[in-house]
């Protein structure tokens, strides 16, 4: 990969198992809000890849193919999260570029999907199931409502790129507390 020096040894046999421990998807405040969405009776696809205009292949965690509603539950440390995100300390030569390019990678696919007509909704994972679930819930009622104005989905796509190209993925963090998901 460029940019990136070749991948460095463990610091011990423990910071490895706890590091090959992380999970892609299926995390725990993924399927808190997973959960939480299914009960109030919303059906989701869950990892599903969205290949978009340009070869550009994103996946959220949550995506509402319908109402064209895309979430992601970013980790505090992967995502570099401004409240939580911790810097390494040791092979930081290495973490340092990865993180960076997550969060170069997560602009692009925010932009990407914005063009394409989705709306791109981004939750860190220290915000409660109910602020997750009520930020999901307002997304999705905008999204009917806009394809309900519309009147046709040729409109409705329109419309929603149009709106979506004003505003930024909504990202829970900067208004709210920290609750534990």
């Amino acid at each position: 990969m460029p940019g990136v020096a070749d991948y460095p040894y463990p610091a011990s046999a423990g910071r490895s198992a706890n590091m090959r421990a992380n999970r892609r998807t299926d995390t725990k405040p993924e399927l808190a809000l997973r959960r939480a969405l299914h009960g109030q009776g919303y059906r989701y696809r869950k990892d599903y890849r969205l290949d978009l205009d340009g070869g550009r292949r994103v996946r959220p965690d949550i995506v509402f193919t319908a109402r064209k509603v895309a979430v992601f539950v970013d980790g505090c440390f992967w995502h570099v999260c401004p409240d939580h995100g911790s810097k390494p300390k040791n092979n930081e030569w290495y973490w340092s570029p990865k993180l960076l390019r997550n969060v170069e990678r997560d602009e692009m696919n925010n932009t990407a999907l914005t063009l394409a007509g989705w709306t791109v909704i981004r939750l860190w994972e220290h915000v409660s199931v109910d602020d997750a679930v009520a930020t999901v819930v307002t997304a999705l009622a905008n999204a009917t409502a806009a394809n309900a104005t519309a009147g046709n989905a040729t409109a409705a796509n329109a419309t929603a790129a149009n709106a979506n190209a004003e505003r930024p993925p909504l990202r829970l963090s900067d208004r709210l507390g920290c609750g534990r998901l």
